[in-house]
Order: structure tokens, then C-alpha cells, then sequence
């Protein structure tokens, strides 16, 4: 059953490798079906790969072989929570090593452009703490980070 709601995100020509690369990182992703332009377009040809549906931690996705026309930014980024350093590390540096890009404050972006938070769970906890003074700290210590260093917010958290 196709589901009312997808994320529909274009590429330009390489959708299949994004999706693959995806469903090989990131857990509960997968590539579903790929689909052939059944006539030529501005940007391909008739059986080029036109459509890949994909699976990107548990959430539908499309992507649309559309050619140049329009870039990612980051206004549009995933989100994925993560548990421990170890899967941060994973997470984080498969992105960056596959072509992609570090930013600040625990985000990245991918080769094709798309923006990813690797942000682990104890950084939440940490930043919506109820208590106004660990928050801060916990927030101030983020801005100084590119990947999250777990250890340095459960520090900051204690107020060490």
C-alpha cells in the first residue's frame, strides 16, 4: 500500500546510488521499487531511472531524477537518533567519508547534498533538560562540536 504521506527528494541522475547508500547506513532503510521513464524528459532519456522508492529510517521516501534545476539546503534535514557514541561515530562518518560534508553542531550533509543530525539521544535529554542551568550548559557545549562527543555533554550535563 503506497502511504498518503512521502518525502519526495531530487537528485540529479544518481537517486538509485542515494538510496542504496542509505538503505546500507542507516537502520531500518531499504530500497524498494525503482521506476523507468516510459518516454523521453528535459533531463533523460526513455528507461533511465526516473523514480527510486526508498526506506530511510523507517520513513517513505521517493527520489526524482530531476535533473540540475533545484539544490538541497538546509531547511530540509533528517533527523536520526542515535544511542551511543559508537553509532554516532558509524552514522556520522559514513556520511562524511561517502563524499559528504561536516557542519556544526552535530550536523552533516551527504554527498548528493542532503543535510543529516546525527544526534544522539543523551544531547536531547540534555538540551530539554527541565532544569534551565543544565540545559545551557548542555547547549553551550554543543555549539562548540561539529560531531557530538558524548562524553563532553554528559559532562557538561553534570556540570563538569
Amino acid at each position: 500500500m503506497t502511504p498518503k504521506n512521502t518525502i519526495c527528494l531530487w537528485y540529479q541522475g544518481d537517486a538509485l546510488e542515494a538510496a542504496r547508500f542509505y538503505a546500507q547506513t542507516f537502520p531500518d532503510s531499504t530500497v524498494g521499487q525503482i521506476h523507468r521513464a516510459p518516454g523521453d524528459y528535459p533531463d533523460g532519456k526513455q528507461g533511465d531511472v526516473l523514480v527510486v522508492e526508498f526506506t530511510v529510517a523507517g520513513i517513505p521516501c521517493i527520489g526524482l531524477n530531476g535533473g540540475p534545476h533545484f539544490q538541497h539546503n538546509e531547511s530540509f534535514s533528517f533527523q536520526i537518533a542515535t544511542d551511543d557514541q559508537e553509532e554516532t561515530d558509524r552514522l556520522w562518518n559514513a556520511v562524511v567519508s561517502n563524499g559528504g560534508q561536516e557542519s556544526a553542531c552535530g550536523w552533516c550533509k551527504d554527498r548528493w547534498g542532503i543535510s543529516w543530525q546525527i544526534t544522539p539521544r543523551a544531547l536531547t535529554q540534555g538540551v530539554f533538560n527541565a532544569d534551565p542551568a543544565t540545559a545551557q550548559r548542555v547547549f553551550a557545549a554543543m555549539m562548540t562540536m561539529t560531531k557530538i562527543d558524548i562524553a563532553a555533554i554528559e559532562a557538561a550535563r553534570k556540570g563538569v
